[in-house]
């Protein structure tokens, strides 16, 4: 299991690695992150195998969630 201690914090502002994401998300999500990889951390999740996921927030209000390893400090 993941320890929280190496999660950033809520509310941090963060950047995704966008060479990290773009084969498992839309093309969409993609081009926005393209455009501005910036978000804040909003929350945790559960991922499936015991990992802990971070769900962020971008700068137009939509929300997804990432393994902490596609995430880079902002």
């Amino acid at each position: 299991m993941a320890e929280t201690k190496l999660l950033p914090k809520i509310g941090s502002k963060i950047k995704i690695n966008i060479n990290k994401v773009k084969d498992r998300l839309p093309a969409k999500l993609i081009d926005q992150i393209s455009s501005n990889p910036k978000v804040v951390i909003t929350g945790y999740k559960m991922a499936d195998g015991g990992s802990i996921g971070i769900t962020a927030k971008f700068q137009d209000g939509q929300q997804n969630w990432f393994f902490p390893e596609e995430i880079e400090k902002g």
